[in-house]
């Protein structure tokens, strides 16, 4: 049975229960698709790739947690192992959702800048616990 540490079990505690606001994003996500609620075909598309982005990083994000525990980081480097995919699950569904509100939007507005600075996370938190796992630290 694998052990985890009372943090990585906490977060992926949490994280599981962000499904239901990823599902509710869904349920969004239809609504616009089948023209019950009005948007552009620029916020369509950026609506898709929220959701997206959400769902494939919160499942990634847990596994990487779970990795995480087999390798002996420590410090930033354990942290961001274990959560900087996480963290980007954050950042890069709010960029495309939030970058693309507003009634009659074509462009994004500045909160794409949180896709940029979600992808750095998601590069460094990947890096990370693969070179914690392939050097056994």
């Amino acid at each position: 049975m694998l052990e985890l540490t009372d943090a990585a079990r906490i977060t992926a505690g949490i994280v599981l229960l962000t499904v239901v606001a990823i599902e509710s994003g869904g349920w969004f996500l239809v609504r616009v698709v089948t023209g019950r609620v009005a948007a552009t075909d620029f916020q369509m598309s950026f609506f898709r790739a929220g959701h997206a982005h959400a769902g494939v990083l919160v499942i990634l994000g847990l596994v990487s947690l779970l990795l995480t525990e087999a390798t002996a980081l420590g410090g930033l480097a354990r942290w961001l192992a274990a959560t900087g995919v996480l963290v980007a699950a954050i950042l890069m569904p709010a960029g495309f959702f939030f970058s693309a509100m507003g009634a009659g939007r074509t462009r994004p507005n500045r909160a794409v800048v949180l896709l940029p600075l979600g992808a750095v996370f998601l590069a460094a938190g990947v890096v990370t616990l693969a070179v914690g796992l392939l050097t056994g630290a």
